[in-house]
């Protein structure tokens, strides 16, 4: 992946963005975490001291009306709108493995670093939960990662890859940028054997392949801004300001993490066929993870795509993936191995 061209001072920018597009969870949002969300958003608009903020934004306001007032204001308008336009190309490139096209503008050493600030939070979030490495599910999860590593194209020089087993119920798993794979008890028992596990692995290491991380975060940096401004212009006040970024999560922020979530179930699924894993084995563990969901919002609200989805787009691409497997020289030894291997583990999930 070309390296991303940063215009602004990351790390300040950054530390003001928001947790969640630092990585992404393999579960699917609940409904119940879309309310919390909500509610939390509302919440903050009219907190104690929400006058001094409010009187602050009108004077915004105010000023931008006045910009708009301006004769000139279509012309000084216009210009803006090349020099941004001009400033997303410049910052456009091209993912790896799928080819698609985005904008992005965090460089891969400010991702890093993001990442094991964020590394350090969630260790010390589960401290105590986290299984050692002489545990069975430990070790499953680390010989299905020692098989798919050399199939992503990441370099050893800038992952420094650490299992993270936690012993929880919850049905999820994700790798922090840098190498960091936390995966938690609770979806062994859905994976079903290695196959199943490298369909999870493969999906969550291929965030750091497409370096998904950094886009969310770019993203961020560029549609919440213009949502403020956009509250400035109409002058819709405070209510105005958390409608207005509601619109830009439905309309943009949250369609461009399914296309993402996408894009690394492709990817997952290429590399995990080069592993010499059945990816069909990606098609029965969704269904699975479907049958466990439990109150998912409706797709638009969600930041992942339907498992229905996802199962039927994953069927349509195993022709790919099957392809790709033979071309890796998976022969029928290999998979008399593998299918001993998910039959033992299994025993130990």
């Amino acid at each position: 992946m070309a390296t991303a061209r940063t215009f602004f001072s990351t790390n300040a920018a950054l530390r003001s963005t928001p947790r969640q597009a630092m990585f992404r969870q393999f579960k699917n949002n609940s409904s119940n975490t879309w309310q919390k969300q909500q509610s939390r958003t509302y919440a903050n608009g009219f907190r104690r001291g929400g006058g001094y903020q409010y009187s602050r934004f009108q004077q915004a306001s105010g000023l931008m009306r006045r910009w708009a007032a301006r004769p000139t204001f279509y012309y000084e308008a216009g210009g803006v709108a090349g020099v941004c336009s001009g400033f997303y190309v410049y910052n456009l490139e091209v993912v790896p493995v799928s080819g698609r096209r985005r904008f992005n503008i965090v460089s891969a050493s400010t991702e890093q670093q993001s990442g094991q600030e964020l590394y350090q939070q969630v260790i010390e979030q589960y401290q105590g939960r986290i299984l050692p490495p002489s545990h069975p599910q430990h070790k499953l999860v680390q010989r299905v990662l020692d098989r798919l590593i050399p199939h992503s194209g990441l370099s050893a020089e800038t992952n420094n890859w650490e299992v993270h087993v936690i012993k929880d119920e919850q049905k999820n798993a994700f790798v922090i940028p840098g190498g960091k794979v936390f995966v938690f008890a609770g979806i062994l028992d859905v994976c079903q054997g290695e196959a199943g596990l490298a369909a999870v692995l493969g999906h969550e290491i291929a965030h750091n392949v497409a370096h998904h991380s950094a886009e969310r975060m770019s993203s961020y940096a560029v549609f919440l801004p213009v949502a403020v401004v956009a509250s400035l212009l109409l002058g819709l006040g405070d209510v105005g300001n958390v409608f207005t970024r509601m619109v830009v999560d439905l309309a943009f922020l949250r369609p461009g993490s399914r296309k993402q979530e996408s894009e690394a179930d492709y990817i997952g699924l290429m590399m995990m066929a080069q592993a010499c894993y059945d990816p069909s084995a990606a098609v029965g563990l969704w269904s699975r993870m479907h049958d466990a969901e439990e109150g998912a919002p409706p797709q638009f609200l969600s930041t992942h795509p339907s498992s229905h989805n996802r199962m039927e787009k994953i069927q349509s691409w195993l022709g790919d993936a099957e392809m790709k497997r033979e071309q890796s020289g998976c022969g029928q030894v290999s998979d008399y191995a593998n299918q001993f291997r998910d039959t033992f583990s299994s025993r130990w999930i």
